[in-house]
């Protein structure tokens, strides 16, 4: 049933649903759509994700990301992936081509191809047209400043511009002339005639076109006058027929706006825009401004450095898209702002990964394991899991001799109650190996254990066990491991201190990244590619790093840890 039902879309699915008893909950967009197509307003549902190309996208925009696939697959309709790029003043390529890979990393079908806001720039220049020949637009020769002076506040009308009493031929005239390029930037703007004394800031009067010399990453230099966002969003999403313009909370006192231009632009099936609340997540840095400052600071190595939760940085910190999809499920749709914890995420990820990846050994702070009555110079071959869980996964052979490396927390000459790995005299499993007592331990001239000893009996092999131990450490091979390098990472914002200091700069975490150097991995470990990911058995998950492996010398990004505070919402 389930998987007819994945096959099944809008009502059709909800009937098949209810007839075999499932609770349907839906949350307050799917409400309105219902609504909207219960009563004919569409006939179809047609929704996009609109980014503008001024940075990377973070976690917060794949929410918007899959909600707005999410609901055009749900009803059989279509899902548009259009750049918002009317303003080429923070608009790169570079953004452009990441926010792409984002997009159809995580899994978004999209149709008719990567569309631009820019690609409509002659529409919207025709529509502005329009608005003057209606009276609805005029040219104004205020600054910036002196608009803002005289748009009044909450108590307090605005002022009427004196542009706003000039001809529509004069204001034909005048923007065609700003179009030719025969004013300086900032010295005339276009703007809507609406309402000075509206109770909507935003209606009175908005500016929808300025004057703006600058090369355009798509159209070059064919414009000098480039439309303004609140004017041309509407458009775009006129033109493309979507239905249903979701969008987050702060365009809620836009949408007056947003559909007095629709209307007045003569559109004949307007699109209707809904406001969702953002997904805010708790100690990361989002804020393009901040994660700009970090970059050209070389506080992180740029926009995909692991520690941001950029999309990009997720992916190469070894995230997964299904990961990133759970996330997005649990944390829902709603009209209420609220904040995720990190904790989620990570549990997300960690669920994802438990179950498909293989269980590897790899030893991050060596110290020297002898096992003194292992013959010198032999070694065998033992057969380990993939991983305990799927025994589908099958096994691997791992070689096993005299010298071995394990962790530097598996030993301790005087070990603390309840303390059960390896000190002199303990007995302890090697996993997937033998039964072993520690002996001793040898120190360097300042008292530093460097290699700990211990002897095997060889009757007490993994599997045929006749004694219980209560401790089980993993290890690997001195003998055919290979060095490499692991990176370890921790929030990049201080947690106890908060996101800012009382300057409003980040409280950053000086230990958001350590870069262990000469860590001990099993052989198999070495031939691998950027993003491949393995759990090392007892500290977590890592993926090879995109940026800094090269062919048989990988560098190893940590996931997520192992253990999660985290609680399954029931």
């Amino acid at each position: 049933m389930a998987d007819d039902k994945m096959k099944m879309t809008g009502a059709n699915a909800d009937a098949a649903a209810e007839n075999a008893g499932e609770v349907i909950s839906k949350n307050f967009i799917e409400r309105e759509i219902d609504k909207d197509l219960a009563e004919g307003v569409y006939d179809h549902v047609c929704t996009r994700f609109p980014p503008e190309p001024n940075g990377y996208l973070h976690i917060g925009h794949a929410k918007s990301i899959l909600l707005n696939y999410g609901l055009a697959e749900e009803y059989g309709g279509t899902f548009h992936f259009r750049f918002d790029d009317t303003n080429p003043v923070k608009e790169k390529t570079e953004f452009v081509d990441s926010i792409v890979a984002d997009v159809e990393w995580l899994g978004a079908k999209y149709v008719g191809g990567v569309l631009f806001a820019s690609n409509y720039f002659d529409e919207m220049y025709e529509k502005a047209v329009l608005l003057i020949k209606k009276g609805k637009a005029y040219v104004s020769d205020l600054t910036a400043d002196e608009i803002r002076a005289t748009r009044g506040d909450f108590k307090t009308p605005g002022k009427e511009d004196p542009g706003r009493s000039r001809s529509v031929e004069e204001n034909l005239r005048l923007f065609e002339e700003m179009k030719e390029g025969r004013y300086e930037d900032g010295s005339k703007v276009l703007r809507a005639k609406i309402d000075m004394a509206s109770g909507n800031i935003n209606m009175r009067d908005p500016v929808i076109y300025r004057i703006a010399r600058l090369t355009h990453h798509n159209t070059g230099d064919k414009w000098c006058i480039y439309p303004m966002y609140d004017y041309a969003h509407p458009i775009e999403d006129a033109i493309e027929g979507i239905t249903h313009s979701i969008c987050t909370l702060e365009f809620e006192d836009h949408r007056p706006l947003y559909d007095w231009v629709v209307k007045e632009c003569e559109y004949k099936e307007p699109p209707r825009q809904i406001e969702f609340a953002k997904m805010y997540l708790t100690n990361v840095v989002t804020g393009k401004r901040y994660i700009k400052r970090l970059v050209e600071d070389g506080i992180v190595d740029g926009w995909d450095d692991p520690r941001l939760v950029t999309i990009a940085a997720l992916r190469r910190r070894g995230y997964t898209p299904e990961a990133i999809r759970k996330f997005v499920e649990l944390a829902g749709v709603s009209k209420a702002d609220s904040s995720c914890e990190l904790d989620m995420l990570e549990y997300c990820i960690r669920d994802d990964l438990k179950l498909k990846k293989p269980r590897m050994l790899a030893v991050l702070h060596p110290v020297k394991l002898i096992i003194d009555n292992y013959p010198e110079g032999e070694s065998e071959l033992l057969d380990m899991p993939n991983n305990l869980e799927v025994p589908e996964m099958g096994t691997r052979k791992v070689s096993f001799g005299r010298n071995l490396w394990i962790e530097q927390d598996d030993f301790m000459e005087i070990p603390p109650h309840k303390y059960f790995r390896m000190f002199p005299g303990n007995e302890v499993r090697l996993m997937g190996a033998y039964l072993v007592k520690c002996t001793g331990c040898d120190k360097d001239a300042d008292g530093n254990v460097i290699a700990v000893h211990a002897t095997y009996d060889p009757e007490q092999k993994s599997g045929s066990e006749t004694r219980k131990v209560k401790g089980t450490i993993h290890w690997v091979n001195a003998d055919d491991c290979f060095d490499a390098t692991v990176r370890l990472y921790e929030n990049l914002v201080d947690e106890e201190k908060g996101k800012l200091d009382a300057n409003g700069n980040l409280n950053l975490n000086p230990n958001s990244l350590t870069i262990l150097e000469g860590c001990k991995l099993e052989p198999a470990l070495k031939d691998t590619k950027a993003y491949d990911s393995f759990q090392f058995v007892r500290n977590g998950y890592f993926c090879v790093d995109s940026h800094d492996s090269r062919p048989g010398v990988p560098v190893f990004n940590r996931v997520v840890g192992l253990k999660s505070s985290f609680k399954m919402p029931k």
